[in-house]
């Protein structure tokens, strides 16, 4: 067998070929396992951090509360304590502060629970 020089260059250039190809599986696989290892950390800063009304439903059906006693108590309606827990819209800083204080926290502590 008597292979010319162009021969030689495609065997080359397809051994390149394969090398890279190679190198992109091994880093995907690598990229999705690292990924996978990494569930339980995404999960848990999910559950960490939330929305204000997300935090507003925690701390309310914690203390018990209805979004009825929780609206008579601050002179609103319960269709606005509704729409903060929805994240329709957020209650006025006074509505914030006066929350946090019925559920026994500040509202530094309540706003730290937000994602920003």
């Amino acid at each position: 067998m008597n292979f010319s020089g162009i021969t030689y260059i495609m065997m080359a250039f397809g051994v390149v070929v394969l090398g890279v190809f190679i190198t992109l599986i091994v880093l995907v696989i690598r990229a999705l396992l690292k990924y996978i290892r990494s569930k339980d950390v995404r999960q848990e800063k999910a559950e960490t951090r939330k929305s204000l009304g997300e935090a507003l439903k925690v701390h309310r059906t914690r203390c018990k509360m209805t979004q009825e006693f929780v609206a008579e108590t601050l002179g609103v309606s319960r269709q606005a304590v509704s729409k903060w827990e929805t994240g329709t819209s957020d209650p006025s800083t006074s509505n914030l502060i006066a929350l946090a204080k019925l559920f026994g926290i500040s509202a530094e502590e309540l706003l730290k629970e937000v994602e920003v």
